[in-house]
């Protein structure tokens, strides 16, 4: 508050800013009431009818029961006598009762939908319906039983299909009579078929003939089961018909081509005019198309060229998706431009495309991606047998010997699969296809030696190459980025480059919250009027921010993509090249470049993983300059020391991830150099020492001063141990009181900083390092040199922790001068207590008790009073 006022000017300022505060609230109650309102608005309660009782059954379902058990019962009794007493009666009643039956069945229903039973009708149209399949099989039997069965059966099929069709439609009430003739409608072809002695192929065309007519029906009848009905036939007969046209494609592509091609195009037609199943039916005639044109070719052109062809045929038919596809952003967006490029005369690709439904382009499409990617896994093979085949190592290294290549017989034209694949993905401006795109162009470069046979050093070229051409575009992807099409906000056309505009860009309006819909439709029937006390204030709804998914930028996606195919192409030419010296020195130093390339131009996490690849490939060179100058194991350790050092030197330099990283790396390798070194002691020490060393050097950053300098004190230790182990020094304090000076040296300078700091954590490590295992020693020890000097130290150990109050030292030093004092003193004791008469030890024992429990409370004070004396030291 400004004291600097008059008292009767604060007055002022303080009554006005409370008048202010109370219309706030004020208003903030009004505001409130109203909420409660709106939120807590009583509902007017209705009075429900009262629910009738629930049945088990409904009337509608209990007769519909009733009627199918009937009409079954009745079925089950006309089989039985037409085929178990037929012979009992004459011709002529046979024929009666089978007429009279059959014509009462089936003219009973126009009475009963007369009288809207309809149920009762439909139970009593399906059991005429029975009579008429087994007029037919009496017929059959009676008056022309040298007829042929299948021939008999596909006319009579054929018959009853038209019999029951024509009732159907004459009673459309009844919901049978349709779908039971495009039953009966699937068997006259196929069965004539049969009779005729027609083999498969003659077979799959009536199939297809029949599943063409079921098209007809599911285009242009009505009744939904008519067409579910339909849909059902045509898709098992025409299926049959296209599995069987892929197999004479195979044996007989003549024969089955034209089978094939009839079925595309049945599928496209009915594609075409169903949009539902547009997708689906127009996948299944391309597939068929594909398969036909291919299986042409595959018959004239040698074995090896067999999936190129049906791969360029996948191409063909997915490029209908593309006459659209490809320039869906520019018509979409100027649609009237190209209605008027349309009528000039636009196009004809285009105009074409545009005729064709969308469904129909995307499922033919779909199959031709789905033949393309096909044909690329076929060309796989040689991709893994270049990149795994020098992992899988048959010969000595450094031998001059290759091993046996894999995969030479397979075709050649894997390779121009992969090539033409990788060629069309690339046309795409879509970030997937880009990347496909690469990951089939590395593929590429590395079946070529299995596919083309290429001597060791042109493969070994080669591959490193592919390398260095991954690693490029990983590290600037912006040329496999250009003419991509990425997708903007949804205010934005489609096709743009999401882009900000420029400085001579319009600026979007922005639209004021006066211009928001106002009125009792946009405010809502509850909404308070304007101006009333429960009005909302201007701009009080809170606006919530909309929340974007992050985007990945493409050069990114592809930057990874190029990445991972460059380091694989990496560790296989080194792999590769360990067959010859100079190839392997030729190798690591490749690949120790291009990895400090991409360590330095890099971004993100490549640059990391780059930089441990380098410090990888620099162990590898100190491996094999020591292998070539044929160091022994403990020599080698010491020269792979020198990556440590190297990683620890550039990590001054370089950014922190990447020091961190290569520093890592430069650990591990340390350890490994260890390891080597441990078969020989005396190396080891010397490889501890320098480790310490390095370590040491690292411990002057000041961001790995802490673990550095821990680091390094711990690998001299371990140096100094095992040095004194070579010499075969027994004595503890050999060992121990390098571990304690610098720990109470530690221990002081921390003390000095932080004089709070406990004694415990400053001073008892490095006491307890040396203290503790002197007196395990002195126990055992039969000479009297090494208790003296520890009951020496331990006193002047005791008194210091007394004089400055550290309880470390004080209980330290007092523990281990008892225990030892006891140590020199039990022989003696135990003199003494064998001199005196046995009787003395208990008596002594008495006035021992006694005199405690005399002065008790006294002891108990003092030993409380020492109890917190010690623990107010430090």
């Amino acid at each position: 508050m400004d004291n600097s006022l008059p008292p009767a000017d604060e007055l002022v300022l303080v009554d006005r800013e409370l008048a202010q505060l109370d219309a706030r609230r004020s208003q903030l109650l009004a505001r409130r009431a109203w909420l409660i309102r709106v939120l807590h608005a009583p509902v007017a309660s209705v009075a429900l009818p009262p629910r009738p009782p629930v049945a088990d059954s409904t009337p509608r379902s209990a007769q519909n029961v009733l009627l199918t058990l009937g009409g079954t019962l009745l079925t089950i009794a006309a089989i039985a006598f037409t085929l178990v007493s037929w012979g009992s009666m004459g011709i002529g009643g046979r024929a009666a009762v089978l007429s009279a039956v059959t014509a009462a069945a089936l003219v009973a229903p126009v009475a009963l939908l007369r009288r809207s039973l309809v149920s009762t009708a439909e139970a009593v149209a399906a059991l005429g319906m029975v009579l008429m399949v087994l007029d037919a099989y009496a017929l059959h039997r009676v008056a022309l039983p040298e007829t042929d069965g299948l021939g008999y059966a596909a006319v009579a099929a054929a018959v009853l299909a038209a019999a029951w069709t024509a009732y159907g439609s004459a009673l459309s009430r009844l919901r049978v009579p349709l779908p039971v003739a495009v039953v009966a409608g699937q068997l006259p072809l196929p069965l004539g078929v049969l009779a005729a002695g027609g083999g498969s192929t003659a077979f799959a065309w009536a199939a297809l003939v029949t599943a063409a007519a079921d098209g007809a029906v599911v285009l242009w009848a009505r009744p939904a089961s008519v067409r579910i009905t339909a849909v059902t036939g045509a898709v098992a007969l025409g299926g049959w018909a296209l599995l069987t046209g892929g197999l004479l494609s195979l044996t007989s592509p003549w024969d089955g081509a034209p089978l094939l091609l009839a079925g595309a195009a049945v599928t496209l037609y009915l594609a075409w005019r169903r949009p539902a199943l547009a997708v689906a039916a127009s996948a299944v005639a391309g597939l068929a198309a594909v398969t036909a044109v291919g299986g042409l070719l595959r018959a004239a052109v040698p074995a090896d060229w067999a999936v190129p062809g049906y791969v360029l045929c996948g191409l063909a038919t997915a490029s209908v998706w593309w006459l659209r596809a490809g320039t869906a952003g520019t018509t979409s967006a100027s649609a009237p431009a190209s209605g008027a490029a349309t009528r000039s005369g636009g196009s004809t690709a285009d105009t074409a495309g545009a005729r064709l439904p969308a469904g129909v382009r995307l499922g033919l499409g779909c199959a031709g991606a789905a033949t393309t990617a096909l044909g690329v896994v076929w060309a796989l093979p040689p991709v893994a047998a270049g990149l795994l085949g020098p992992l899988a190592r048959t010969t000595e290294v450094w031998s001059g010997e290759h091993a046996e290549r894999a995969l030479t017989s397979y075709p050649g034209t894997a390779v121009l699969v992969l090539a033409v694949a990788a060629a069309v993905l690339a046309a795409l401006p879509r970030l997937w296809a880009r990347c496909a795109a690469l990951a089939l162009a590395w593929a590429l470069l590395t079946a070529l030696p299995v596919s083309l046979g290429l001597p060791f050093a042109a493969t070994l070229a080669l591959q490193l190459l592919t390398s260095a051409a991954a690693l490029w575009i990983a590290v600037r992807p912006g040329p496999a980025t250009r003419g991509l099409r990425t997708t903007g906000a949804p205010g934005e056309r489609s096709g743009t480059s999401g882009t900000e505009p420029g400085p001579g860009a319009p600026t979007p309006p922005v639209t004021a919250p006066s211009a928001a819909p106002s009125g009792p439709s946009a405010a809502g029937p509850s909404a308070a009027p304007a101006g009333g006390p429960g009005a909302p204030r201007p701009g009080w709804a809170p606006v919530r921010p909309r929340t974007q998914a992050p985007v990945i930028a493409p050069g990114t996606v592809l930057g990874w993509s190029a990445y991972a195919g460059g380091l694989a192409s990496a560790v296989s030419a080194v792999a590769l090249a360990l067959d010859v010296r100079a190839a392997t020195f030729l190798a690591l130093g490749v690949v120790l470049g291009l990895c400090s390339a991409v360590a330095v131009l890099g971004v993100d996490a490549r640059r990391v993983v780059s930089a441990c690849g380098a410090v990888l490939a620099a162990t590898g060179l100190v491996f094999a300059m020591a292998a070539a100058g044929g160091f022994e194991d403990h020599w080698t350790a010491l020269a792979l020391l020198l990556v440590p050092a190297a990683t620890a030197a550039l990590g001054t330099r370089a950014p922190r991830p990447v020091a961190l990283a290569i520093e890592i790396t430069g650990g591990a390798v340390g350890l490994l150099a260890l390891g080597i070194a441990a078969s020989r002691p005396a190396f080891l020490a010397l490889a501890l020492a320098l480790g310490g060393v390095i370590a040491a050097a690292t411990a002057v950053r000041p961001e790995r001063r802490r673990f550095a300098a821990w680091t390094a004190a711990a690998l001299f230790l371990a140096a100094t141990w095992v040095r004194l182990a070579v010499w075969e020094v027994t004595t503890p304090e050999a060992y121990t009181l390098p571990v304690t000076v610098p720990a109470l040296v530690v221990g002081f300078l921390r003390r000095r900083r932080d004089p709070e700091a406990s004694s415990w954590t400053a001073y008892g490590p490095g006491l307890a390092a040396t203290l503790l295992p002197s007196l395990f020693a002195a126990w055992t020890d039969p000479e009297w040199v090494r208790p003296l000097v520890l009951g020496v130290a331990a006193l002047v150990v005791t008194l210091l922790g007394a004089r400055f109050r550290l309880q470390a030292l004080l209980v330290l030093g007092g523990t281990v001068l008892a225990l030892d004092g006891l140590h020199e003193l039990a022989p003696y004791v135990v003199q003494a207590v064998g001199a005196l008469p046995r009787w003395l030890p208990p008596a002594l024992a008495g006035l021992l008790l006694l005199a405690v429990g005399a002065t008790y409370e006294q002891r108990l004070r003092d030993a409380r009073r020492l109890r917190d004396r010690v623990a107010r030291m430090r």
